[in-house]
């Protein structure tokens, strides 16, 4: 029922014409008309009882509502207590319309039925639930809503909560825009708004905004803690200013606040971006003097970055350090182990760290297995890198594309061209991604067994299964056709490589000139050698074997020599090209020119003379010339002198074959 009134009445006139609301929510039938005045008569009486009058039902003034329950009663702890039924109701209205254009009117709308008022500091408790990850336009939309509400002002925590969420987005733009109010309303920064903003602008290497950050903490008299100064160096490392997150180490070693292996971990993890690794490994050994336990976390940063510059030696000594210090090994730390042992060709020491990891407990993944069997393979025992492959299978791993491509490239390497032909077939019909690199392996295997139609058909097939030809597709038909005879086929497909874009490499190259030379075309050779050059493809010691065999076969040694002399300014001094002229002469039965050259070598103090006639001697021995390589052997040929009375000579290589 309605609330009675208790005030009397002394007239009629006095009715009260204020409406108030009814506590059951159900109002009584409301007086339509109010008495009317009258002219007293005799007949009028007037009682002198009270009249009694219901009130009009409008609705109570809407309620600020909190984001826990008013348990305080029963409740001591904070950490205790339950959040608000509201808040679930809030989030599971945002979930059901957060896709609605509607959605601001919506909010509009269920807060007048439940005549509830959301303030700040449930806005940004709802702001930091799980829900919001992800959803930052929601986030938005929710947040600048909340803003229109009457009596409403955001907080500091509305504001880093919402900047916290845009900032999972990466949407830089949208982050300085937040950012950029928030400065403007000028509210007071605290200690957890000021890790969590740093943490935000860190992780996105916003520096401009996280020193803002750490000015405001400076001027409000706010004590940086160790997750503050984390969290900063963090930011400074990501947007690598290196020199800044030093100093800012220093400070912490000389301040209150000591460096933990948090901190070390993220100067660290700066030196390896940095390309300081010398300084990353004095970092490891300052922790030990300041009796700072590193973790897996600092032994894995240091192995990526070893992993990657292929110093694959110090890869294998962090792990056998985290072996003796007992810390638990993560697997991608085995995987960089057991891949760096194998690419170095130390294949029994990665199977060796592979078993210890198994009797560890620890998983292998089908990367380890794919680098154990593609090392077994390069090193020829495929019956090994079969093995593997099937217990691969048997443990539940299932093989890719890159394992097939090594066991296809390994038995093709080993001549076993029909096996490696079932598994590229079993690839294709279980609908296996079939790259360019399984295309080459068997282009390359074909090609070198003779079967040059087969490989030139596989070439064309790669197209139609919708893969692109790289240069490893090319260069295996080109050095197919070049090694058969086909130069001019092989000429045909160098010049198709460059109109589709595809990259021509010094391997392409050094296959056309070894087979142009032979073909008798040097002066194609020389000018396709020119070719290379201009374009700026750096000769490697194999393409100028190639070169300087052509030359010399055809007799241009000098030549050769002054290909090489044109070398040496462009920084290219391929080590053994003097050696190979030598033993290519030698095998051609051109002592003389052998000769010669070796003398060459010595007067222009390229070599030393005892390496020249070692190199000599060896040549010599190997193409069966015993009776020279004995006379060589015996005299003071390079490496002794003639006295002509005050004149003393150097006894020439020549005299092996004038005397």
């Amino acid at each position: 029922m309605g609330k009675i009134l208790t005030k009397p009445l002394s007239s009629p006139t006095s009715i009260p014409r204020t409406r108030r609301p009814y506590l059951n929510g159900s109002a009584p039938s409301p007086l339509h008309h109010p008495p009317t005045r009258t002219k007293p008569n005799s007949n009028t009486h007037f009682s002198p009882k009270p009249r009694w009058v219901f009130t009009s039902s409008l609705p109570p003034p809407p309620e600020w509502v909190q984001p826990f329950s008013d348990l305080s009663d029963l409740i001591t702890d904070p950490k205790h207590l339950q959040p608000s039924p509201w808040v679930s109701q809030i989030l599971t209205f945002l979930d059901n319309f957060h896709n609605s254009p509607n959605l601001e009117q919506n909010l509009d709308a269920f807060c007048q039925k439940f005549l509830i008022k959301l303030p700040p500091n449930f806005v940004a408790f709802v702001l930091r639930s799980d829900q919001f990850r992800g959803q930052s336009d929601l986030a938005l939309r929710f947040f600048y809503w909340a803003g229109k509400q009457m009596g409403y002002a955001h907080n500091i925590e509305c504001y880093v909560s919402l900047i916290d969420i845009v900032a999972l987005s990466g949407d830089l733009d949208r982050v300085r825009g937040v950012f950029g109010e928030f400065r403007n309303v000028g509210l007071l920064m605290n200690v957890s708004a000021a890790n969590s903003l740093i943490r935000s602008f860190g992780s996105l290497g916003m520096v401009e905004e996280l020193l803002w950050v750490w000015r405001q903490m400076k001027e409000n008299g706010i004590e940086p803690s160790l997750y503050t100064y984390n969290f900063l160096m963090d930011g400074l490392v990501n947007s690598m200013f290196i020199e800044s997150a030093e100093r800012v180490f220093e400070v912490m070693e000389g301040g209150k606040v000591g460096p933990d292996v948090v901190t070390y971990n993220t100067m660290i993890k700066g030196y390896c971006k940095s390309g300081k690794t010398q300084k990353a490994f004095e970092k490891l050994r300052d922790m030990e003097v300041r009796n700072v336990e590193p973790d897996k976390i600092t032994y894995l940063t240091l192995m990526q970055v070893c992993y990657s510059e292929g110093d694959f030696d110090s890869c294998l000594s962090l792990y056998q350090e985290m072996e003796e210090k007992e810390l638990e090994i993560p697997p991608h730390a085995y995987s960089l182990v057991i891949s760096g042992l194998c690419k170095d060709g130390k294949t029994l020491e990665g199977y060796a760290v592979f078993e210890n990891m198994i009797r560890r407990g620890c998983k292998a993944n089908v990367a380890i297995f794919t680098a154990l069997i593609d090392s077994y393979a390069k090193c020829g025992n495929m019956g090994e890198a079969l093995r593997i492959f099937e217990r691969m299978k048997s443990d539940g791993f299932e093989p890719d594309e890159i394992t097939y491509g090594v066991l296809v490239n390994g038995l093709c390497k080993s001549g076993r061209l029909e096996e490696a032909m079932e598994y590229f077939e079993f690839c294709k019909s279980n609908n296996m991604a079939v790259n360019a690199v399984l295309y080459s392996s068997l282009i390359d295997g074909l090609g070198k067994a003779g079967r040059v139609d087969e490989a030139e058909k596989l070439f064309e097939e790669i197209v139609e299964k919708g893969c692109t030809r790289d240069s490893y597709c090319y260069n295996a038909l080109i050095d197919a056709l070049a090694k058969s005879g086909k130069i001019e086929e092989a000429l045909v497909l160098f010049k198709r490589m460059e109109d589709e874009c595809c990259d021509q490499t010094v391997y392409t190259y050094t296959i056309l000139i070894d087979g142009l030379f032979k073909d008798h075309r040097n002066e194609e050779a020389i000018k396709l050698w020119d070719m290379m050059i201009d374009k700026g493809i750096t000769p490697t010691p194999a393409s100028f074997r190639a070169l300087s065999t052509g030359l010399c076969l055809s007799g241009k040694v000098a030549r050769a020599c002054k290909i090489l002399d044109d070398l040496a300014p462009m920084g290219i001094l391929p080590e053994t090209a003097f050696e190979d002229m030598i033993n290519v002469l030698c095998k051609a039965g051109r002592i003389e020119q052998a000769c010669n050259l070796a003398d060459g070598i010595v007067d222009r103090g390229r070599e030393i003379p005892g390496r020249v006639r070692t190199i000599l001697l060896n040549a010599l021995r190997k193409t069966g010339n015993a009776d020279l390589a004995l006379k060589l052997m015996h005299s003071k040929i390079g490496i002794g002198y003639d006295r002509m009375r005050s004149i003393k000579r150097r006894v020439k290589f020549r005299t092996l074959v004038d005397s």
